[in-house]
C-alpha cells in the first residue's frame, strides 16, 4: 500500500466512526449540532487519529477497539481549529478551502461549537475507559490528554503565540516552546494514548514517545514554511498570515533552508525511533513520508 492508499483507507476509516459517534445534526437544539459537523468534516488528513491507531500497530497489537479514542482526539483538534480561527485569535476566514465556522454560523455559535466538540470528547473518553479493563491505564490516558490539550500543552503554546505575535523576538527557546505546546503537545498524546491503551511497555512507550515528538516538530517547522512558500490553492487557506501578524516561525528565525534542514533531521530521529520497536511501522514510516512530500 502506498502513502495516499494508507491515508485515504485510514481515513475513511475514522469518517465513518466520527459520523457513528458524533450526535445528530437534528438532535435539539440543531444550530450547534450543525456547526459541530460542518467543521469536523469539513475534510483534514485525520493525523492525529491515523497516529493513535498506528501506535497500536507498532507494537503488534489490535487499532480498531482504539477508534472511539482516536475521534475524541480529532474532536479536540477541531476545537481548537475552530477558535484558531476567530477574529480574536488568527482571524483566519478559509480553513481546508471552505469557510471557518465563525464566517457560516457567527462568532458566538462557532465558540460554543468548539466548547462543545471538546466536551464531548471527554464524554467519549470517560465512556471508553468505564469499559477498559485496566483503569488505572483508563484514567492516565485521560489525564494525559487533558494535560494535552489544557495550559501545560496547546492553550498554553496557543497563549504564548498570541502573546508573541506582533513583538520583534529572536527567542530558540520560546519558538520551541510554542511549537511543542500548540502543535507537538496533541501529536504526542495520540501516540502515547495509542501506545498505552493497546498495551505498550516502557521501551515501547518511550520509543513512540520520542517518534511523536520530533514528528510534531517537523509537523510544525513545515507548517511554517508552508505560510510562506505554500500554495494557497492546495492548502486551501490563506498563506502569509503568520508574516502578517510577525509570529514567531521557524522561517523568520532561522531562514527557509535551514528549516528545512532542521525538518529532515527530525525525520531522521524519528525514524530512529521506530527501529527498536518490534511491530508493523510502515504506518508510522508512511506518516513522515507525508511530512516530506507536503505541497513546498
Amino acid at each position: 500500500m502506498d502513502l495516499k492508499a494508507y491515508l485515504q483507507e485510514r481515513s475513511t476509516l475514522v469518517e465513518q466512526a466520527l459520523q457513528d459517534l458524533m450526535p445528530a445534526k437534528e438532535v435539539y437544539p440543531p444550530q450547534i449540532h450543525e456547526a459541530m459537523h460542518y467543521s469536523v468534516f469539513a475534510g483534514g488528513k485525520r493525523l492525529r487519529p491515523i497516529l493513535c491507531l498506528a501506535a497500536a500497530e507498532a507494537i503488534d497489537k489490535d487499532y480498531k477497539p482504539l477508534l472511539p479514542v482516536a475521534c475524541a482526539l480529532e474532536m479536540i483538534h477541531t476545537y481548537s481549529l475552530i477558535h484558531d480561527d476567530l477574529p480574536v485569535m488568527d482571524d483566519d476566514d478559509y480553513r481546508r478551502g471552505k469557510l471557518t465556522n465563525h464566517k457560516v454560523y457567527g462568532e458566538g455559535m462557532a465558540v460554543l461549537a468548539g466548547d462543545a466538540l471538546l466536551t464531548y470528547a471527554f464524554e467519549i473518553l470517560a465512556g471508553y475507559g468505564q469499559k477498559y479493563e485496566k483503569q488505572a491505564v483508563a484514567w492516565q490516558v485521560l489525564r494525559e490528554i487533558a494535560v494535552a490539550a489544557g495550559t501545560e500543552g496547546m492553550i498554553g503554546g496557543q497563549v504564548v503565540d498570541l502573546e508573541s505575535a506582533g513583538k520583534e523576538l529572536a527567542d530558540k527557546e520560546l519558538l520551541t516552546y510554542i511549537h511543542t505546546h500548540k502543535t507537538g503537545a496533541l501529536f504526542c498524546v495520540s501516540l502515547r494514548a495509542g501506545a498505552l491503551l493497546a498495551g505498550a511497555n516502557p521501551e515501547e512507550l518511550a520509543c513512540l514517545t520520542l517518534y511523536a515528538e520530533k514528528f510534531g516538530l517537523a509537523f510544525q517547522i513545515t507548517d511554517d514554511l508552508l505560510d510562506v512558500v505554500g500554495d494557497q490553492k492546495k492548502l486551501g487557506k490563506p498563506i502569509g498570515s503568520d508574516t502578517k501578524m510577525n509570529k514567531l516561525t521557524y522561517p523568520a528565525l532561522y531562514g527557509i533552508e535551514k528549516s528545512r534542514e532542521l525538518v529532515q533531521e527530525a525525520v531522521e530521529e524519528a525514524v530512529a525511533a521506530l527501529a527498536k520497536l518490534s511491530g508493523e511501522t510502515k504506518p508510522l514510516e508512511f506518516l513522515l513520508r507525508y511530512l516530506l512530500e507536503r505541497e513546498f
